[in-house]
Protein backbone atom coordinates (compact mmCIF):
# COMPACT_ATOMS: atom_id res chain seq x y z
CA UNK A 1 0.00 0.00 0.00
CA UNK A 2 1.30 3.44 -0.98
CA UNK A 3 -0.98 5.87 0.88
CA UNK A 4 -2.16 9.11 -0.67
CA UNK A 5 -1.45 10.92 2.60
CA UNK A 6 -0.44 10.14 6.17
CA UNK A 7 -2.08 11.68 9.23
CA UNK A 8 -0.03 11.15 12.36
CA UNK A 9 0.12 11.89 16.04
CA UNK A 10 3.55 13.53 16.61
CA UNK A 11 4.24 11.13 19.49
CA UNK A 12 4.55 8.23 17.02
CA UNK A 13 8.00 9.52 16.05
CA UNK A 14 9.20 8.63 19.56
CA UNK A 15 8.77 4.94 18.68
CA UNK A 16 11.02 2.83 16.47
CA UNK A 17 8.15 1.70 14.25
CA UNK A 18 6.99 5.29 13.85
CA UNK A 19 10.44 6.32 12.69
CA UNK A 20 10.55 3.40 10.23
CA UNK A 21 7.16 4.35 8.76
CA UNK A 22 8.25 8.00 8.48
CA UNK A 23 11.20 6.87 6.41
CA UNK A 24 9.20 4.33 4.39
CA UNK A 25 6.62 6.92 3.32
CA UNK A 26 8.96 9.90 3.13
CA UNK A 27 7.67 10.92 -0.31
CA UNK A 28 4.04 11.10 0.90
CA UNK A 29 2.56 14.21 2.61
CA UNK A 30 2.44 13.89 6.41
CA UNK A 31 -0.04 15.99 8.44
CA UNK A 32 0.05 16.12 12.25
CA UNK A 33 -3.17 15.47 14.18
CA UNK A 34 -4.19 15.68 17.82
CA UNK A 35 -5.85 12.25 17.93
CA UNK A 36 -6.26 9.32 15.54
CA UNK A 37 -9.79 8.94 16.93
CA UNK A 38 -11.06 12.34 15.85
CA UNK A 39 -9.85 13.87 12.59
CA UNK A 40 -12.58 16.46 12.12
CA UNK A 41 -11.87 17.30 8.48
CA UNK A 42 -12.25 13.61 7.55
CA UNK A 43 -15.40 13.13 9.62
CA UNK A 44 -17.01 15.97 7.70
CA UNK A 45 -16.29 14.44 4.29
CA UNK A 46 -19.35 13.43 2.25
CA UNK A 47 -20.07 9.72 1.90
CA UNK A 48 -18.89 9.62 -1.71
CA UNK A 49 -15.38 10.31 -0.41
CA UNK A 50 -15.33 6.91 1.33
CA UNK A 51 -13.19 5.11 -1.34
CA UNK A 52 -10.63 7.93 -1.43
CA UNK A 53 -10.41 7.97 2.37
CA UNK A 54 -9.43 4.28 2.20
CA UNK A 55 -6.22 5.43 0.51
CA UNK A 56 -5.21 7.40 3.60
CA UNK A 57 -3.04 6.08 6.42
CA UNK A 58 -3.48 7.20 10.02
CA UNK A 59 -0.71 6.49 12.53
CA UNK A 60 -1.11 6.86 16.27
CA UNK A 61 -0.38 5.49 19.72
CA UNK A 62 -3.01 3.10 21.07
CA UNK A 63 -4.12 4.23 24.50
CA UNK A 64 -6.82 1.73 25.51
CA UNK A 65 -5.55 -1.81 26.05
CA UNK A 66 -8.75 -3.17 27.61
CA UNK A 67 -9.49 -6.82 26.76
CA UNK A 68 -13.05 -7.94 26.02
CA UNK A 69 -14.09 -11.46 27.09
CA UNK A 70 -15.10 -13.69 24.19
CA UNK A 71 -16.36 -17.25 24.12
CA UNK A 72 -16.07 -18.45 20.55
CA UNK A 73 -12.60 -19.20 19.19
CA UNK A 74 -10.83 -16.99 21.73
CA UNK A 75 -11.03 -16.08 25.40
CA UNK A 76 -10.42 -12.37 24.80
CA UNK A 77 -10.73 -9.81 22.00
CA UNK A 78 -7.56 -7.76 22.20
CA UNK A 79 -6.95 -4.24 20.85
CA UNK A 80 -3.77 -4.60 18.85
CA UNK A 81 -1.56 -2.97 16.23
CA UNK A 82 -4.22 -1.69 13.82
CA UNK A 83 -7.87 -0.91 13.34
CA UNK A 84 -9.84 -0.29 10.19
CA UNK A 85 -8.83 -1.57 6.78
CA UNK A 86 -8.01 -0.42 3.26
CA UNK A 87 -10.44 -2.94 1.73
CA UNK A 88 -14.04 -1.85 1.09
CA UNK A 89 -16.41 -4.71 1.91
CA UNK A 90 -19.95 -3.38 1.58
CA UNK A 91 -21.07 -4.94 4.89
CA UNK A 92 -17.94 -4.14 6.95
CA UNK A 93 -18.83 -4.15 10.65
CA UNK A 94 -16.12 -1.55 11.30
CA UNK A 95 -18.35 0.97 9.54
CA UNK A 96 -20.80 0.55 12.43
CA UNK A 97 -18.04 1.68 14.82
CA UNK A 98 -16.21 4.26 12.72
CA UNK A 99 -18.75 5.27 10.05
CA UNK A 100 -16.92 6.49 6.93
CA UNK A 101 -13.72 6.82 8.98
CA UNK A 102 -13.03 3.07 8.87
CA UNK A 103 -9.73 3.71 7.11
CA UNK A 104 -6.57 1.91 8.21
CA UNK A 105 -5.05 3.12 11.47
CA UNK A 106 -1.69 1.82 12.65
CA UNK A 107 -0.45 1.91 16.25
CA UNK A 108 3.28 2.05 16.90
CA UNK A 109 3.43 0.99 20.59
CA UNK A 110 3.54 -2.69 19.73
CA UNK A 111 6.03 -3.53 22.49
CA UNK A 112 3.56 -2.34 25.13
CA UNK A 113 0.70 -4.33 23.60
CA UNK A 114 2.71 -7.53 23.25
CA UNK A 115 4.06 -7.25 26.79
CA UNK A 116 0.51 -7.22 28.16
CA UNK A 117 -0.40 -10.25 26.02
CA UNK A 118 2.55 -12.24 27.31
CA UNK A 119 1.91 -11.23 30.93
CA UNK A 120 -1.81 -12.11 30.72
CA UNK A 121 -1.04 -15.46 29.10
CA UNK A 122 1.59 -16.30 31.71
CA UNK A 123 -0.72 -15.46 34.62
CA UNK A 124 -3.74 -17.33 33.24
CA UNK A 125 -4.96 -20.38 35.13
CA UNK A 126 -5.39 -22.17 31.79
CA UNK A 127 -4.08 -21.77 28.26
CA UNK A 128 -5.73 -18.59 26.97
CA UNK A 129 -6.50 -17.70 23.36
CA UNK A 130 -6.26 -14.04 22.32
CA UNK A 131 -8.03 -12.69 19.23
CA UNK A 132 -5.69 -9.97 17.96
CA UNK A 133 -7.39 -9.33 14.61
CA UNK A 134 -10.96 -8.38 15.52
CA UNK A 135 -10.61 -4.72 14.46
CA UNK A 136 -8.43 -5.05 11.38
CA UNK A 137 -6.85 -7.50 8.95
CA UNK A 138 -3.36 -8.23 10.25
CA UNK A 139 -2.20 -10.02 7.08
CA UNK A 140 -2.94 -6.84 5.14
CA UNK A 141 -1.36 -4.67 7.83
CA UNK A 142 1.74 -6.87 7.84
CA UNK A 143 2.54 -5.81 4.26
CA UNK A 144 3.08 -2.29 5.63
CA UNK A 145 4.54 -2.79 9.10
CA UNK A 146 5.83 -6.36 9.43
CA UNK A 147 3.99 -6.40 12.78
CA UNK A 148 2.46 -9.84 12.34
CA UNK A 149 5.84 -11.46 11.70
CA UNK A 150 7.31 -9.60 14.68
CA UNK A 151 4.39 -10.61 16.90
CA UNK A 152 4.47 -14.30 15.99
CA UNK A 153 8.21 -14.61 16.49
CA UNK A 154 8.22 -12.82 19.85
CA UNK A 155 5.03 -14.33 21.31
CA UNK A 156 6.03 -17.87 20.37
CA UNK A 157 9.18 -17.64 22.50
CA UNK A 158 6.98 -17.92 25.58
CA UNK A 159 5.39 -21.04 26.97
CA UNK A 160 1.72 -20.16 27.41
CA UNK A 161 -1.17 -18.87 25.33
CA UNK A 162 -2.31 -18.77 21.74
CA UNK A 163 -2.93 -15.93 19.29
CA UNK A 164 -5.56 -16.03 16.58
CA UNK A 165 -6.64 -13.73 13.76
CA UNK A 166 -8.90 -13.91 10.69
CA UNK A 167 -8.07 -12.59 7.23
CA UNK A 168 -9.44 -12.12 3.73
CA UNK A 169 -5.97 -11.82 2.21
CA UNK A 170 -3.48 -14.30 0.83
CA UNK A 171 -0.12 -12.58 1.49
CA UNK A 172 1.14 -15.21 3.93
CA UNK A 173 4.58 -15.97 2.46
CA UNK A 174 6.45 -13.99 5.18
CA UNK A 175 4.75 -16.12 7.85
CA UNK A 176 5.50 -19.57 6.50
CA UNK A 177 9.06 -20.01 7.76
CA UNK A 178 8.52 -18.45 11.20
CA UNK A 179 9.08 -20.49 14.37
CA UNK A 180 5.48 -20.19 15.59
CA UNK A 181 5.74 -23.29 17.82
CA UNK A 182 2.07 -24.14 17.25
CA UNK A 183 0.87 -21.11 19.21
CA UNK A 184 -0.89 -19.34 16.33
CA UNK A 185 -4.39 -20.11 15.02
CA UNK A 186 -4.73 -18.78 11.49
CA UNK A 187 -8.31 -18.35 10.23
CA UNK A 188 -9.30 -17.64 6.64
CA UNK A 189 -12.62 -16.00 5.80
CA UNK A 190 -14.24 -17.32 2.61
CA UNK A 191 -17.26 -16.52 0.48
CA UNK A 192 -18.43 -17.49 -3.00
CA UNK A 193 -16.28 -15.83 -5.67
CA UNK A 194 -19.27 -13.90 -7.01
CA UNK A 195 -19.85 -12.34 -3.59
CA UNK A 196 -16.14 -11.56 -3.22
CA UNK A 197 -16.19 -9.73 -6.56
CA UNK A 198 -19.45 -7.86 -5.97
CA UNK A 199 -19.27 -7.20 -2.23
CA UNK A 200 -15.75 -7.62 -0.81
CA UNK A 201 -13.91 -4.97 -2.82
CA UNK A 202 -10.14 -4.98 -2.58
CA UNK A 203 -9.73 -8.45 -1.04
CA UNK A 204 -8.08 -11.63 -2.34
CA UNK A 205 -9.87 -14.09 -4.61
CA UNK A 206 -11.34 -17.30 -3.24
CA UNK A 207 -8.71 -19.52 -4.85
CA UNK A 208 -5.89 -17.39 -3.49
CA UNK A 209 -7.43 -17.45 -0.01
CA UNK A 210 -7.72 -21.25 -0.05
CA UNK A 211 -4.16 -21.58 -1.33
CA UNK A 212 -2.94 -19.40 1.55
CA UNK A 213 -4.92 -21.48 4.05
CA UNK A 214 -3.32 -24.65 2.70
CA UNK A 215 0.14 -23.07 2.86
CA UNK A 216 -0.33 -22.14 6.50
CA UNK A 217 -1.54 -25.63 7.39
CA UNK A 218 1.45 -27.17 5.61
CA UNK A 219 3.70 -24.80 7.59
CA UNK A 220 2.35 -26.30 10.80
CA UNK A 221 -0.02 -23.56 11.87
CA UNK A 222 -3.32 -24.41 13.50
CA UNK A 223 -6.00 -23.33 11.02
CA UNK A 224 -9.69 -22.51 10.89
CA UNK A 225 -12.11 -21.17 8.32
CA UNK A 226 -14.95 -18.68 8.53
CA UNK A 227 -17.81 -18.81 6.08
CA UNK A 228 -18.55 -15.20 6.75
CA UNK A 229 -20.57 -13.30 6.38
CA UNK A 230 -23.24 -15.41 4.77
CA UNK A 231 -25.08 -13.05 2.41
CA UNK A 232 -28.55 -14.17 1.34
CA UNK A 233 -28.56 -12.81 -2.20
CA UNK A 234 -31.14 -14.06 -4.69
CA UNK A 235 -29.19 -17.17 -5.75
CA UNK A 236 -27.47 -17.77 -2.41
CA UNK A 237 -28.15 -21.51 -2.24
CA UNK A 238 -26.48 -22.11 -5.60
CA UNK A 239 -23.52 -19.91 -4.69
CA UNK A 240 -22.86 -21.45 -1.28
CA UNK A 241 -23.35 -24.99 -2.56
CA UNK A 242 -20.73 -24.26 -5.22
CA UNK A 243 -18.45 -22.69 -2.60
CA UNK A 244 -18.52 -25.80 -0.43
CA UNK A 245 -17.87 -28.02 -3.47
CA UNK A 246 -14.82 -25.88 -4.34
CA UNK A 247 -13.57 -26.07 -0.77
CA UNK A 248 -13.92 -29.86 -0.76
CA UNK A 249 -11.84 -29.98 -3.93
CA UNK A 250 -9.18 -27.37 -3.11
CA UNK A 251 -8.47 -27.91 0.59
CA UNK A 252 -5.55 -30.28 1.14
CA UNK A 253 -5.80 -33.36 3.38
CA UNK A 254 -3.44 -31.66 5.85
CA UNK A 255 -5.77 -28.66 6.08
CA UNK A 256 -8.94 -30.74 6.35
CA UNK A 257 -7.43 -32.87 9.11
CA UNK A 258 -7.33 -30.00 11.60
CA UNK A 259 -9.80 -27.47 10.18
CA UNK A 260 -12.80 -26.07 12.04
CA UNK A 261 -15.54 -23.85 10.63
CA UNK A 262 -17.28 -20.73 11.94
CA UNK A 263 -20.47 -19.54 10.24
CA UNK A 264 -21.54 -15.92 10.63
CA UNK A 265 -24.59 -14.41 8.95
CA UNK A 266 -24.39 -10.85 7.69
CA UNK A 267 -25.62 -7.91 9.74
CA UNK A 268 -26.19 -4.57 8.06
CA UNK A 269 -27.14 -1.04 9.01
CA UNK A 270 -28.61 2.28 7.93
CA UNK A 271 -25.07 3.70 7.95
CA UNK A 272 -23.87 1.04 5.51
CA UNK A 273 -26.75 1.77 3.14
CA UNK A 274 -26.16 5.51 3.22
CA UNK A 275 -22.43 5.19 2.50
CA UNK A 276 -22.80 2.47 -0.13
CA UNK A 277 -25.53 4.29 -2.06
CA UNK A 278 -23.33 7.37 -2.42
CA UNK A 279 -19.87 5.81 -2.62
CA UNK A 280 -20.78 2.75 -4.75
CA UNK A 281 -24.01 3.70 -6.58
CA UNK A 282 -23.70 0.80 -9.04
CA UNK A 283 -23.01 -1.86 -6.41
CA UNK A 284 -25.46 -4.50 -5.25
CA UNK A 285 -27.93 -3.39 -2.55
CA UNK A 286 -27.48 -5.75 0.39
CA UNK A 287 -30.62 -4.59 2.17
CA UNK A 288 -33.57 -6.91 1.57
CA UNK A 289 -36.71 -5.83 3.40
CA UNK A 290 -38.37 -9.21 2.83
CA UNK A 291 -35.55 -11.06 4.64
CA UNK A 292 -34.34 -8.52 7.20
CA UNK A 293 -35.62 -7.09 10.44
CA UNK A 294 -34.42 -4.44 12.86
CA UNK A 295 -31.71 -5.29 15.36
CA UNK A 296 -31.13 -2.33 17.62
CA UNK A 297 -30.94 1.25 16.51
CA UNK A 298 -30.36 1.53 12.77
CA UNK A 299 -29.19 -2.09 12.36
CA UNK A 300 -30.63 -5.02 10.43
CA UNK A 301 -30.16 -8.76 10.47
CA UNK A 302 -31.86 -11.68 8.80
CA UNK A 303 -35.24 -12.73 10.14
CA UNK A 304 -35.22 -15.86 12.24
CA UNK A 305 -36.85 -18.05 9.58
CA UNK A 306 -34.38 -16.92 6.90
CA UNK A 307 -31.43 -17.45 9.18
CA UNK A 308 -32.64 -20.84 10.38
CA UNK A 309 -33.20 -21.99 6.79
CA UNK A 310 -29.75 -20.77 5.85
CA UNK A 311 -28.12 -22.57 8.76
CA UNK A 312 -29.89 -25.85 7.99
CA UNK A 313 -28.85 -25.64 4.34
CA UNK A 314 -25.20 -24.94 5.17
CA UNK A 315 -25.01 -27.67 7.78
CA UNK A 316 -26.36 -30.20 5.27
CA UNK A 317 -23.96 -29.11 2.54
CA UNK A 318 -20.95 -29.15 4.86
CA UNK A 319 -21.86 -32.56 6.31
CA UNK A 320 -22.22 -34.00 2.84
CA UNK A 321 -19.21 -32.44 1.11
CA UNK A 322 -16.74 -31.63 3.89
CA UNK A 323 -17.58 -34.72 5.97
CA UNK A 324 -16.12 -34.60 9.46
CA UNK A 325 -14.98 -30.96 9.60
CA UNK A 326 -16.62 -29.55 12.76
CA UNK A 327 -18.72 -26.37 12.87
CA UNK A 328 -17.79 -24.53 16.07
CA UNK A 329 -20.75 -22.16 16.06
CA UNK A 330 -23.31 -20.36 13.90
CA UNK A 331 -24.36 -16.78 14.62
Amino acid sequence: MEPEKVYYEPAVLDYQLGKELREKFATVPWEPIVSHNNIEKLRKNPNQEFPRMKRLLIIGVRKSLKYTPNHKVSDFLVPYTSSGCSAMCLYCYLVCNYNKCSYLRLFVNREQMLAKLIKTAREGEKELVFEIGSNSDLVLENTITGNLEWTIENFAKHEKGYLTFPTKFDMVEPLLALNHRGRIIFRMSVNPEEIIRKVEFGTSSLKNRVRALNQMAEAGYKVGMLIAPVVLVENWQELYSQLIEELAELLTPQTKKQLFIEIIFMTYSFVHRAINQEAFPKAIDLYDKSLMTGRGRGKYWYKEEARTGGEEFLRREIAEKLKCIPILYVV
